[in-house]
């Protein structure tokens, strides 16, 4: 269920209040099949993807600024298969937080999705779908944690070295909602790509091949990015 909530729209928002709730999702149970085989076919020759848990949104309402809602666990292939498939009913959404890393100099920095992941070549800031390393004990997601962590994941960024801010912006699609935060990183955008790049080479493991600067709404089109990632950067930009 959905509350005050309208695809296509960009809202701020003063808090996120995301709880695990339990969820009878009809599409995982009926659809086995062809999630098993949809995931062989997009999985193939890419060992590094991985069918773990995470988190979707089944239900959600926006009431004086607050974004409530409730998320439920499922496999990341009956995602994808869900994803793949044109989002079928009832309203389901993948709600994900994601860092809007912005260097000194007003330059975005973003993240090039190495060729090993699901979403290869994708130009996006970093992110990651809710799982279990969001959950609180109280069986609430710690999505601005989310923000920090996935930006340490995949950068090598420690929130020591950032600025982040307050509240959400959120851009609301079928299927999709991404909750931006805003973070800042007090170096140029050429200095801020290079400390990323020689960080990277030491991680765990690398999601990304390149880290992307983008100084304007033209240079978006240079890379193989999202359409919500143009229109909240078209809003920051028309903003400045």
């Amino acid at each position: 269920m959905s509350e005050g909530i309208e695809n296509g729209t960009i809202i701020r928002l003063s808090r996120v209040d995301a709880r695990i709730e339990p969820y009878n999702w009809g599409f995982a149970r009926e659809s086995a099949a062809n999630i098993e085989a949809h995931w062989a076919r997009i999985s193939a020759g890419k060992p590094a993807m991985f069918n773990g848990r995470v988190m979707l949104q089944h239900r959600a309402a926006i009431r004086d600024g607050v974004f409530e809602a409730g998320y439920f666990e499922t496999d990341y292939a009956a995602f994808m298969t869900w994803r793949d498939v044109g989002h079928p009913g009832p309203i389901i959404r993948n709600g994900f937080a994601m860092a809007a890393l912005r260097a000194n100099d007003g330059a975005f920095l973003c993240g090039k999705m190495g060729e090993h992941t699901a979403n290869a070549g994708k130009v996006y800031f970093a992110a990651g779908t809710p799982d279990r390393e969001d959950a609180r004990p109280d069986g609430t997601l710690d999505l601005a944690g989310s923000v920090t962590r996935e930006l340490a994941e995949e950068t090598g960024l420690n929130v020591e070295e950032l600025s982040v801010g307050e509240g959400w912006t959120a851009l609301i699609e079928q299927g999709r909602i991404a909750f931006m935060r805003d973070v800042r990183i007090d170096l140029p955008a050429d200095e801020a790509r290079a400390l990323m790049l020689e960080r990277m080479k030491n991680l765990e493991e690398e999601e990304l091949s390149d880290i992307v600067i983008v100084r304007d709404l033209a240079e978006t089109e240079k890379h193989d990015m999202p359409p919500f990632m143009r229109r909240y950067l078209a809003h920051i930009f028309d903003g400045d």
